[in-house]
């Protein structure tokens, strides 16, 4: 993407300190007890989001990444409780298929394709019923347009990345596996917390740490925080040691039941949802 990111709605509004998004989930861990749990929650609707996007739509990967960081900026900010994860995630594909250009996406498709892939892939631990129709998507469309504040342009780590690998000159050895470290990272809070270049070049790091590549000497000649490497190094690892335990099938059910839940759940308006956490339940 073109553009000066350290201009950008990105970089000013959207790199979230760790302290920030805890106080945004506070909500959700008292009801799941442990941060484990939740993030297992939220592997699981990135993975929904992959799903959808990748198998089912056919959108580009750039497309799937900017609706994941869609959704992680709503629930850093609000809880599960406040719109169905259910409804958001084909939203911000929606949202995303728009802003990154790749043609307008009829949301009655958007309803049709959840209802497949909830039947298809997600019956064991979806309710077979998808409960949402056009409309919700529209509505809570503008719901999400209002919380992101229209700051809808994401740079990703995929540019800086092909950049790096071919000044490095290892495009053909390291790329596929830096690529993948990249998605991955859309499974925990990398993208929320630090620049894109940064999340490059920790990708590259590690990867050459797989492919038994040196690339020390090109890493001290930058001019780079290798803190910041460090930590999300650690971030990313983390991440990989939940995933190696994390039974989707087994523990996703249980899961879901003790998330909060809006207080509409047959045919929900976003907006009547999201009114109702604030409003005063009546005096008996």
């Amino acid at each position: 993407m073109a553009g000066n990111f350290w201009q950008s709605s990105h970089y000013q509004e959207w790199l979230l300190d760790k302290q920030e998004i805890e106080l945004g989930r506070q909500r959700d861990l008292a009801a799941l007890k442990s941060p484990e749990d939740l993030h297992k929650v939220h592997i699981f609707f990135a993975n929904f989001i992959q799903c959808l996007g990748g198998e089912y739509l056919r959108l580009r990967q750039q497309v799937i990444s900017t609706a994941i960081v869609y959704y992680q900026r709503f629930y850093s900010r609000h809880s599960l409780g406040d719109i169905d994860p259910l409804l958001l995630c084909p939203t911000c594909l929606h949202l995303a298929s728009k802003v990154e250009e790749c043609g307008t996406m009829p949301p009655n498709q958007l309803v049709m394709k959840c209802k497949l892939i909830v039947w298809q892939k997600y019956q064991n631990i979806l309710r077979p019923d998808y409960p949402y129709r056009t409309n919700h998507i529209l509505e809570c469309e503008f719901l999400l347009l209002e919380m992101l504040d229209c700051c809808l342009i994401v740079y990703h780590p995929y540019r800086p990345l092909t950049q790096y690998l071919s000044d490095l000159g290892l495009q053909d050895s390291i790329l596929p596996t830096a690529w993948r470290i990249v998605n991955d990272t859309y499974r925990c809070d990398v993208s929320l917390m630090y620049p894109p270049y940064l999340i490059a070049l920790t990708c590259i790091h590690m990867a050459a740490v797989v492919t038994k590549k040196d690339v020390k000497g090109w890493f001290a000649e930058l001019s780079v925080d290798m803190e910041k490497i460090l930590e999300i190094t650690t971030q990313i690892l983390d991440l990989y040691k939940l995933w190696k335990k994390y039974d989707e099938a087994k523990e996703v059910p249980d899961l879901l039941t003790r998330i909060p839940k809006p207080k509409f759940v047959k045919s929900p308006s976003p907006t009547e949802a999201l009114k109702a956490k604030s409003t005063p339940s009546p005096k008996k």
